[in-house]
């Protein structure tokens, strides 16, 4: 391998000719051989589009020559629209503040930048340090990142994903209206309700999550930006601030707006907790639908076996024709990931000290794992299960009339005494309650009949 030789500070290190990256990032390389987890390609790119801004304000505002603004685009245009992935190689492990991710980020741009000004028959050289973060400190554009990073995140991945399960779970609303079955809590039999309603359940879960998670993220709209080291704005225009927010909010075609006070911005990432507190409960409850179908799919002939799922493969090395619930087993695995990463951002976000959150790597990396993780296995469970789920209306039918519950429907005719001796004395003797009614003198048959009729148990009765 050849090698060329970069320099910091800290004197001379060799770098792969190959390589893009600078001193910075080859100590860090060197320093951190920790784990397998790098940096978000998602955070690489919100880098991209904040140095992009930062250029163009530094520009407007005189202080970046004009070729330097061209290179440095040209060199976030290969970034963002990935191009140089493999030139961000850090791992998660690094420094709290992200410095040598940010590092990374200006070594890249003005390696790329000085080849693209060099082609161009220029003099002019960028410096990753006096140009490309001219103006910004690792403790401000790092945070900065988190929050484009997680937005666009969410928007871009999360919410098509969300959109395209609900319309899913509403046509099976729509289908299924006429199917009665029985109703289950504690996991023992309870009264009917249709298989529409138990669907809205589900439909109604992901809705309120979705809506719980709009409401959450706007606070990620406020960005760090203009704070540089510790929050006072030092080395930094007094416009620079709003007029990068203007310029992100451009390029990205959403709102951003200058937090301000930038103190509290470089060391909280409540937002960032507030809002993944949001997907936890998004997690808990496609767990719980998830559930819910594989213990309606179970059997199929020592199970529930309600509703029958996709078989997408085998089941078992060992025993043909089995059939496992796999797509809700992997997200419910999902579900204990995404639980697990809120633990470890909210313990990560409250370790703030003085002016600096030092945890901000590990905070965003879990983050929009979190995000990655519940739009593949929702976009999967919908597209692989969700969509051919099917009721088994005979097995459906047969709970029904061989449910104890259904004497509910007595109780407002013969009491709740009467109607728990005639459940107790069908469930002693196995035999149905219009059975046991009738031997216990309490009904005749056409009185049972008539007050205890499966489809009119589905809502209240009418006046």
């Amino acid at each position: 391998m050849s090698y060329r030789i970069e320099k910091d500070t800290l004197g001379e290190i060799k770098v792969d000719k190959r390589k893009y990256w600078g001193a910075q990032t080859q100590r860090s390389i060197n320093n951190f051989p920790i784990g397998t987890e790098t940096m978000p390609t998602e955070l690489i790119s919100a880098f991209g589009i904040l140095k992009q801004s930062a250029a163009i304000v530094n520009h407007e505002l005189g202080q970046l020559e004009e070729e330097k603004l061209l290179a440095i685009q040209f060199a976030v245009n290969q970034m963002v629209n990935g191009v140089l992935v493999d030139h961000f190689p850090l791992v998660v492990w690094q420094t709290g503040s992200g410095t040598q991710t940010n590092m990374n980020v200006n070594e890249v741009i003005a390696h790329v930048g000085n080849k693209w000004l060099a082609e161009q028959g220029s003099k002019i050289k960028l410096h990753p340090n006096d140009d490309v973060n001219k103006s910004q400190s690792s403790n401000d554009t790092f945070p900065t990142a988190m929050h484009i990073a997680s937005v666009l995140c969410i928007e871009n991945r999360l919410f098509p994903v969300l959109e395209k399960i609900k319309e899913t779970l509403h046509k099976k609303i729509q289908a299924y209206s006429h199917i009665v079955k029985i109703g289950r809590t504690h996991l023992q039999d309870a009264t009917p309700l249709t298989f529409s309603q138990e669907i809205s359940g589900w439909l109604e879960m992901i809705t309120q999550s979705e809506k719980m998670i709009q409401d959450s993220y706007v606070y990620l709209d406020k960005l760090a930006i203009g704070g540089t080291a510790v929050g006072t704005g030092l080395n930094a225009h007094h416009d620079f601030a709003e007029k990068v927010c203007e310029e992100i909010s451009q390029y990205t075609n959403r709102s951003f707006t200058s937090d301000p006070n930038k103190f509290y911005a470089l060391t909280s990432h409540d937002a960032i907790v507030h809002t993944h507190g949001a997907l936890k409960g998004l997690a808990a409850n496609m767990m719980k639908i998830a559930n819910d179908i594989r213990w309606l799919a179970s059997g199929p002939r020592a199970g529930i076996g309600e509703i029958t799922i996709p078989a997408n493969e085998p089941g078992s090395s060992i025993m043909p024709g089995k059939v496992n619930p796999t797509q809700t087993e992997a997200i419910t695995m999902v579900a204990t990931q995404v639980m697990g990463n809120d633990t470890t951002i909210g313990i990560a976000a409250s370790q703030g000290n003085f002016q600096l959150n030092v945890y901000k790597p590990v905070i965003i990396y879990n983050f929009l794992q979190s995000i990655q993780l519940l739009a593949d296995s929702i976009d999967s469970f919908d597209k692989r299960c969700m969509k051919g789920l099917q009721p088994n209306q005979s097995q459906m039918s047969k709970y029904v009339e061989n449910s104890l519950m259904l004497v509910t429907a007595l109780n407002p005719h013969i009491g709740y005494e009467k109607a728990a001796t005639i459940a107790k004395n069908a469930y002693e003797k196995n035999i149905t309650l219009k059975e046991s009614a009738v031997s216990l003198n309490v009904l005749s048959d056409t009185e049972y009949d008539r007050l205890v009729q499966p489809e009119e148990m589905i809502g209240p009765k009418d006046k």
